[in-house]
């Protein structure tokens, strides 16, 4: 299995707080993999790591098993739109493709850019400053779609859009990708855009991957059960509560699923990819807050 994206004990730390501590996932080749987590949570810097911005201060990280600032040759592989898809306001459309072939000579498809632009009727002579958000968005996703990345990464580019901008957004990032059988990282916020066009996920709190894996199979072996007021006795055919809330009568769990069938006097449920989410980053939170007063989790 080739692995598009690989790190080891990766971290990286800003004066004494550390951003992204002993960080180990890998994203296999040819997903469109969801990174997900709370403001600070490190996904940032992780991106900025895999594509050379930043310098680790320990462990590493690999791009198609190279170091991404060994050389420049990695890098002509990515391709990055960060947070608030930044592009030249100055600059249209048209003048942004002609600089991109110019910055990135070995694979530049400047006709693939125009013609994904021309669909989406944004202008090519009207400056980038002057474009709606969305449009912006667009642009930038096109240019990063130019150099033909075998990795693409994208720092949450559609969280200040319109749910209209966003769905255009999605649609274009998912039919290039079905083009291209680029590998995608994506962080974003709005998980159920996520649910609909990811089939990996990892979930990064409190600076470390809390959960990684296919969603399908994270999905299939999570479930939500309801049955009787619940203390601490383990459940037949769970392996882990990762989390539980309580009335007087019943009890309501978010579980992993172990082996054998699960104790008949519960009901089960599927769960959402939300529910997934927001449960494993729940745990982590209730974990790291017990750490920290000494108290078991």
């Amino acid at each position: 299995m080739e692995l598009a994206v690989q790190t080891q004990g990766l971290g990286k730390r800003y004066g004494r707080a550390w951003a992204l501590q002993d960080c180990a996932l890998e994203v296999p080749a040819g997903r469109i993999a969801a990174l997900v987590g709370p403001n600070g949570a490190g996904k940032t810097t992780l991106l900025h790591l895999a594509v050379g911005l930043l310098r680790p201060d320990a462990g590493e990280v690999r791009v198609f098993g190279r170091d991404p600032r060994a050389g420049t040759s990695v890098l002509a592989d990515i391709g990055f739109v960060a947070q608030d898809t930044p592009v030249y306001r100055d600059f249209t459309a048209a003048e942004l493709i002609t600089m991109g072939g110019k910055l990135n000579r070995r694979r530049w498809d400047a006709a693939l850019a125009r013609e994904r632009l021309a669909a989406l009727g944004i202008p090519p002579d009207k400056p980038a400053g002057k474009l709606s958000g969305g449009q912006r968005a667009q642009v930038a996703l096109a240019l990063a779609l130019a150099k033909r990345p075998r990795l693409l990464l994208l720092d949450e580019p559609i969280a200040s859009l319109d749910p209209l901008a966003r769905r255009e957004f999605m649609q274009a990032l998912m039919g290039a990708v079905a083009e291209s059988e680029t590998t995608v990282l994506l962080s974003s916020h709005l998980l159920a855009d996520l649910e609909r066009s990811c089939d990996y996920l990892v979930v990064l709190q409190q600076s470390r991957v809390q959960l990684t894996g296919p969603v399908d199979e994270l999905l299939e072996t999570h479930r939500t059960l309801v049955g009787p007021r619940a203390g601490s006795e383990a459940v037949a055919g769970v392996a882990k509560v990762v989390r539980a809330s309580h009335t007087e009568r019943q009890s309501t769990l978010l579980v992993q699923r172990g082996d054998g069938p699960i104790d008949p006097l519960w009901t089960e449920h599927e769960v959402t990819l939300e529910d997934l989410v927001l449960a494993h980053l729940a745990e982590a939170d209730a974990r790291v807050t017990a750490e920290a007063w000494g108290v078991p989790a």
